[in-house]
């Protein structure tokens, strides 16, 4: 489990509590696991996986902004997930 300290070390983008707005894309550095900031629940916070599903809940201390890189790579899985739909006469959802 990374704390703050230890994410800004390695270089990683820590939020603070203004950066970390609803919709934003994160990381959760205990999971490591990429998820949107669905809203904040006393102290908080609750992500939703991209892929949707359930939403946990997080400590901020615990949730770095998504990379340049790990958002570039979840746009591709995305936009190859919708182009297979579509080819397959699948509905893309």
């Amino acid at each position: 489990m990374a704390t703050k300290e230890e994410a800004t070390r390695r270089g990683l983008r820590v939020m603070s509590e203004e950066q970390q707005a609803e919709g934003a894309l994160v990381v959760d550095t205990v999971l490591d696991k990429l998820g949107y900031v669905m809203g904040h629940l006393g102290q908080v916070l609750q992500l939703r996986p991209v892929t949707g599903g359930r939403e946990w809940d997080v400590y901020p201390a615990h949730v770095r902004r998504a990379t340049d890189d790990e958002e570039r790579q979840y746009a591709m899985r995305e936009r190859t997930r919708a182009l297979n739909s579509a080819s397959s006469g699948g509905g893309f959802s």
